[in-house]
This record gives structure tokens, C-alpha cells and sequence, in this order.
């Protein structure tokens, strides 16, 4: 069984800068894709980054360019996503996912394993 599991949530001010952490604990698989989602209360879940593990080409959405980073760590087996520049409207549960196989979008399609999410709040 594969479960991946997020750290690095937290509270922080407006401006300010989280770096989330995602591992999967179990076995290890080989995987196409590794992303993050996050979802506000009310809200459908929305990509917010998404990063291929062969070769490191990106995806962000629009209302995180140039603020957030994904990237990976081959070593570890772990995805990380820099939170910089911190708005009250990034406030939302995020959750980690992988993707094992490339489904026809490079980022999009379904997410076979994720995370129990860790909550990231911002204070205006």
C-alpha cells in the first residue's frame, strides 16, 4: 500500500513563506507525475502545481505563478512546493498526489495515490 504523506502546513501571515514536503511512506512505485492540489472551504479542488519526475518540466496555475515552486528531490523520493509571497486567498487544504502513468496530459488526468492533505492558513 502507498501512502503519501505531506508536511510543512501551517499559519502565517500575509506575505510570508511555507514550504511544504510530500514522502510516501510503504512501498516504492515508479511514478509519471507528482502534484499539488489544494482545496478552499466551499470550493472544488484545483491544481495548483504539478511536476513530471522524468525531466522536471512544470505546471503551475495561474494564481500561483511567479509565488510558488514545485520540485523534487529523485534522492528522496519526495516533491516539495516553496509557498513564497503568501495571500489570505491560498488558504485551503493542500494535498499531495502522484500520477504512476502518463495519461494523455502532461499534468491534468487522474492522480492514482494521495495524501491526507495538510491545512495552510493565511492571515490577512
Amino acid at each position: 500500500q502507498v501512502q503519501l504523506v505531506e508536511s510543512g502546513g501551517g499559519l502565517v501571515q500575509a506575505g510570508g513563506s511555507l514550504r511544504l514536503s510530500c514522502a510516501p511512506s510503504g512501498r516504492t512505485f515508479s511514478r509519471d507525475a507528482m502534484a499539488w492540489f489544494r482545496q478552499a472551504l466551499g470550493k472544488e479542488r484545483e491544481l495548483v502545481a504539478a511536476i513530471r519526475w522524468t525531466g522536471g518540466s512544470t505546471y503551475y496555475a495561474d494564481s500561483v505563478k511567479g509565488r510558488f515552486t514545485i520540485s523534487r528531490d529523485n534522492t528522496k523520493n519526495t516533491v516539495y512546493l516553496q509557498m513564497n509571497s503568501l495571500k489570505p486567498e491560498d488558504t485551503a487544504v493542500y494535498y499531495c498526489a502522484a500520477r504512476r502513468y502518463y495519461s494523455g496530459s502532461a499534468y491534468f488526468g487522474n492522480y492514482d495515490y494521495w495524501g491526507q492533505g495538510t491545512q495552510v492558513t493565511v492571515s490577512s
